[in-house]
């Protein structure tokens, strides 16, 4: 079958003009809740911490910030672009159409992802304006906020699938992602916990991610570069796996 770019072109662009209609929710209000975190954080803990691993504080919180919005915002997006046509019954005409499974997971995944990326570098932007900033590796900046973004959307979309009601939508990213981003070194280094928290935060996934992101920044993390590039291409194909057992098995789509 030939690639048939038109149709992944009719669902991406309909999954992005859906954002611009909830210009607010997508847009604004994350770069609200960012403001309000730097004066929380910034403004009271900064005061009393003034330097982490030689980084100004407000400058250190910045790639977690941006992460933490990464993550949410990428999961969302991609699971309630799947989840909607599963609601409404369109997504068997989606199936029926023309377009193969790898067209699908195009659309909606890079969808969502153009819409994180986009909103971690309004969220960069905006940071600018309380710290200065620094950007030592700019290329893996963006290799990071390109390729953690894609992964997320994929993990939305898996979330997608699954849920069968708008509550557990929200399940996942509320109970499991949130914690582990604020337990991942998002505003501190993990080397300030004791050794036996220390080690027991090395098991979180998103202490990797959040340490590769901030090593672009920087040049400091909390485990090495390779680490946190391994750690993040490692869940990238498994979701890639597991979204390509859902069209393989018809999980939760054409059941």
């Amino acid at each position: 079958m030939r690639f048939n770019g038109h149709g992944v072109w009719a669902i991406y662009r309909f999954e992005m003009a859906r954002s611009l209609r909830t210009l607010w929710q997508s847009l604004v209000t994350p770069v609200i809740t960012t403001s309000l975190y730097f004066v929380v954080f910034g403004g009271a803990i900064g005061s009393r911490m003034t330097e982490v691993d030689g980084v100004p504080y407000g400058a250190f919180i910045v790639p977690g910030l941006i992460m933490l919005s990464l993550f949410t915002q990428s999961i969302f997006n991609a699971s309630f672009g799947i989840y909607f046509p599963k609601f409404t019954g369109t997504i068997y005409e989606i199936l029926s159409a023309p377009v193969s499974s790898l067209e699908i997971v195009l659309a909606y995944v890079g969808a969502a992802a153009t819409k994180s990326a986009v909103l971690g570098l309004i969220i960069l932007a905006t940071a600018a304006l309380f710290v200065p900033l620094h950007i030592l590796h700019p290329f893996w900046m963006l290799a990071f906020l390109i390729l953690i973004s894609t992964t997320f959307a994929l993990f939305g979309f898996i979330i997608g699938v699954w849920a069968q009601n708008f509550e557990q939508l929200q399940l996942v990213p509320m109970l499991i992602v949130t914690p582990l981003t604020f337990l991942g070194g998002a505003f501190y280094s993990i080397e300030m916990l004791p050794e036996g928290w220390r080690t027991v935060a090395l098991f979180n996934p998103v202490v990797y991610l959040i340490s590769g992101f901030r090593w672009a920044f920087y040049g400091v993390g909390d485990v090495s570069v390779q680490a946190s590039l391994l750690a993040t291409l490692g869940f990238f194909f498994a979701c890639l796996a597991a979204v390509g057992w859902i069209f393989k098995t018809g999980y939760r789509l054409k059941n």
